[in-house]
């Protein structure tokens, strides 16, 4: 499976149950870009989560991956 496969189909309905939406932007030189959206674009404890998503492909992909956070709220916020 590859990362993109794994944000897509494993993380990504995780955080859909808690209102949240993320999106796999790139992964190059073991940087994960992701765009977190709906709740978590004003989550305050992101970074727990960003932990969290980092010690699950270690675990479940071993690799070692940074998650470069993007937040992006609905387009209609962002006024």
């Amino acid at each position: 499976m590859t990362v993109k496969d794994y944000i897509e189909n494993i993380i990504q309905p995780k955080l859909q149950g808690d209102g949240g939406w993320v999106e796999y932007k790139s992964f190059e030189e073991n940087e994960l870009t992701l765009i977190f959206r709906g709740e978590c674009s004003k989550c305050l404890i992101l970074h727990r989560c960003i932990a969290w998503i980092e010690e699950e492909i270690k675990k479940d992909l071993k690799k070692d991956v940074k998650v470069n956070a993007i937040r992006k709220r609905p387009y209609f916020q962002e006024v």
